[in-house]
């Protein structure tokens, strides 16, 4: 496996001089320069394991493209700074556990930089291999900020929704989900979570008292020394539709912004993702735009 492919070149789209967006602050990078930066993009561009709606391959070329266009600054924590990206990750051919299993070894070496991994999806099976190097040395949990529990039992393959399963069986210490919508899992599932004392916080808590709900997520992984946090945009509510699987009832932009901004502040956060985003399903870049502005609302509570 070759590792990674050459990083785009990103520049912003304004032609006024002092309008700084993230496409004039991102630097091209490697594994050897990206020391230097405080957080590194790396693109995940695949879909094999996707239960339903393909297209999230095509996610991380048009997250950078939307990101590009994006201010930098944040009205409460100011500007965003000092970011790289090292290109997407080389996906080899094979099956879902053989691409997880070759993953691994490249997604450790980003863990092994000091600065924070932000992963752009891409399916959610990736978040095993994302998420494994960092079960090597300290105590691991998982905020997944998403519709669905995607603890379904491995049968003949991996898919987008057995990332958490396959991690606690690697050694996940806590697993919270923040977003759940009714009647989108199974009893056996909700199950599963809570006898592995996992914790699940509901759409309907995140909208009645957002802080509250956060606090309630984060005090399920209390127990842990590095928490990751995953977004599949799919937590969005169904208008937002280029996902691989959008349903009613989920979270607004603005919410889901909010949500992120406070997770991010915990000073344990040790990896990100954003997944799940499938540009050709979209309409209007509603979903690619809001998916790019949640990564930029959680670099800036990182930052704060």
């Amino acid at each position: 496996m070759s590792g990674f492919t050459a990083p785009p070149n990103w520049s912003g789209p304004s032609s006024d001089p002092v309008d700084e967006q993230f496409g004039d602050i991102v630097s091209g990078a490697d594994l050897n320069t990206a020391e230097e930066f405080d957080v590194v993009l790396v693109g995940e561009p695949y879909d094999g394991a996707v239960i339903s709606r393909r297209g999230a391959v095509e996610g991380p070329e048009a997250l950078r493209n939307a990101l590009a266009g994006v201010k930098t600054h944040h009205f409460d924590t100011g500007p965003i700074d000092s970011v790289a990206d090292i290109g997407d990750i080389d996906i080899p051919s094979g099956s879902v556990a053989e691409v997880q299993d070759a993953l691994q070894e490249i997604t450790g070496s980003v863990h092994s930089l000091d600065a924070l991994p932000v992963f752009l999806g891409g399916d959610n099976s990736l978040t095993v291999p994302n998420v494994a190097p960092l079960l090597e040395d300290s105590s691991v949990g998982v905020l997944n900020v998403d519709a669905h529990l995607d603890v379904r039992k491995v049968r003949d393959e991996p898919t987008s929704g057995t990332p958490y399963r396959q991690l606690h069986e690697a050694g996940l210490d806590s697993y919270a989900c923040i977003g759940a919508r009714h009647f989108e899992t199974s009893t056996a599932y909700h199950d599963y979570v809570r006898e592995n004392g996992g914790t699940v916080v509901t759409v309907e808590e995140v909208t009645a008292n957002l802080p509250k709900a956060v606090d309630r997520a984060l005090s399920g992984l209390d127990n842990v020394d590095r928490i990751y946090c995953s977004v599949d945009i799919d937590v969005l509510d169904a208008i937002y539709s280029g996902s691989s699987a959008p349903t009613p009832g989920g979270l607004l932009p603005r919410e889901l912004f909010q949500l992120v901004r406070l997770v991010a502040t915990d000073e344990r956060i040790a990896g990100y993702e954003l997944v799940e985003c499938s540009p050709p399903l979209d309409v209007d870049r509603r979903t690619v735009d809001a998916a790019a502005r949640t990564v930029a609302h959680f670099l800036s509570g990182w930052s704060a």
